[in-house]
């Protein structure tokens, strides 16, 4: 059977070329880098050099990153680090409604812990106003929270906007980049942002391992854990040294494709948001038409479940996703589908295609042979697809302004 992997964002193969600079440092090179001798000077110079290769990928400094364990202990360390120092200052802190659970569920921790919490709507692709983040500031906002590009509908974001607002307030700008890396450029200077989460199995490295850039004079609490002095006492515990000489390569191998590999990967995009909106009836592209990740596809497929349809692509060989991994096992539709004004019988028939350097044309082909006669199929099981016109008629009429849905 043909197989066929799209879904990108959930987790990327690790490439042979990690993969091979990491197996040197689980087995040869295996000192701990606190340690004294030759053992751990050699890995302490290995994971310095690493810790170049995730600046360089950023334009940032190597002291100003963190490594830890993902993208979630990211979000965490930076949204927790910020509020707790800067309470003092002021317990207002702002979010979008669209943020991966990473970051909401921790904004959600601190609303318990008196901070009070603004989330901000967006629009229908996904996008937050500039004007509704300029009227939520106070006099006690201390942190804001977006992240750069959507998991879910691939929207990016103007953080470059949004971080100058926040430094004329005096206020810290974090960034969830880990869906961004790699695929676009990204430059913490050019962004303007204080804090930048980054993951290592989105960019072909391994999971397990990230890290945080934290900008020079950002007022940050240190290591959420107690223990050692590793990270310059900013975050306690032995590094996965073979994690981080992995992610450290993978940024490498990011840098040196930056030029045309997001090139190609927008024009199979292109190719797959066209097929699928002119031979499938019914369907609508979800995020910004223009403004989102190279690699990223998602639609709604009216009339069927997300589920039934994952399914039958997986039995023709195909890997896609309805959503975030971290909440596919979740009955409920998307929280962010449903943000951006998507009715909830719509949400449930989401799909996400996300392409990786492994992709191809043929690919892209092949799903258009297999997708139309699965959702036909499905269709005709669904009871609302039988009962009669009025219902489809009356169901698409929610996405009729929008010039994505195609009928």
């Amino acid at each position: 059977m043909r197989r066929v992997y799209f879904d990108h964002s959930a987790t990327t193969p690790v490439r042979p070329e990690v993969a091979e600079e990491m197996q040197k440092f689980l087995t040869d090179n295996f000192g701990n880098p606190t340690s004294l001798h030759y053992f751990g000077r050699q890995t302490r110079k290995a994971l310095e050099e690493a810790r170049e290769k995730v600046a360089a990928l950023i334009g940032a400094k190597p002291e100003e990153i963190i490594f830890n364990s993902g993208g979630t202990e990211s979000d965490n360390m930076a949204i927790h680090g910020v509020a707790m120092l800067n309470k003092n200052r002021g317990n207002h802190i702002i979010t979008s409604a669209i943020e991966h659970h990473a970051v909401l569920n921790t904004f959600k921790a601190l609303g318990k812990q008196g901070f009070t919490v603004t989330i901000l709507p967006v629009d229908k692709y996904g996008m937050v106003s500039l004007d509704d983040l300029a009227n939520a500031i106070t006099d006690k906002t201390t942190l804001i929270s977006i992240m750069h590009a959507s998991n879910e509908v691939g929207t990016i974001q103007p953080i470059k906007e949004m971080a100058a607002l926040a430094k004329e307030k005096n206020i810290f700008f974090h960034t969830d980049a880990i869906q961004s890396m790699g695929k676009i450029p990204v430059n913490v200077d050019d962004l303007g942002v204080d804090l930048l989460s980054i993951s290592g199995h989105k960019i072909y490295g391994p999971k397990g391992v990230g890290a945080l850039y934290v900008r020079k004079g950002t007022r940050w609490r240190q290591s959420l854990f107690h223990g050692g002095a590793q990270e310059r006492l900013r975050r306690a515990g032995t590094e996965n040294v073979p994690g981080i000489i992995a992610l450290g390569r993978a940024c490498e191998l990011a840098v040196e494709e930056l030029g045309a590999e997001p090139t190609r990967l927008a024009g199979l995009r292109d190719k797959l948001i066209k097929s699928v909106l002119d031979n499938i009836a019914y369907t609508r592209l979800t995020g910004h038409p223009t403004k989102r990740l190279p690699n990223h596809a998602s639609f709604c497929f009216e009339f069927i479940e997300g589920e039934s349809m994952l399914l039958s692509l997986d039995m023709k060989g195909i890997a896609a996703s309805s959503g975030s991994a971290c909440t596919s096992g979740s009955l409920e539709p998307s929280h962010v589908l449903l943000a951006m004004g998507i009715p909830h019988e719509l949400a449930h028939g989401s799909i996400r295609i996300t392409l990786g350097r492994d992709n191809s044309e043929e690919d892209i082909d092949y799903f258009m042979e297999v997708m139309p006669p699965i959702v036909e199929r499905l269709r005709a099981m669904s009871p609302l697809d039988q009962e009669n016109e009025f219902v489809m008629e009356s169901s698409c009429a929610a996405c009729k302004a929008s010039t994505s849905c195609h009928r």
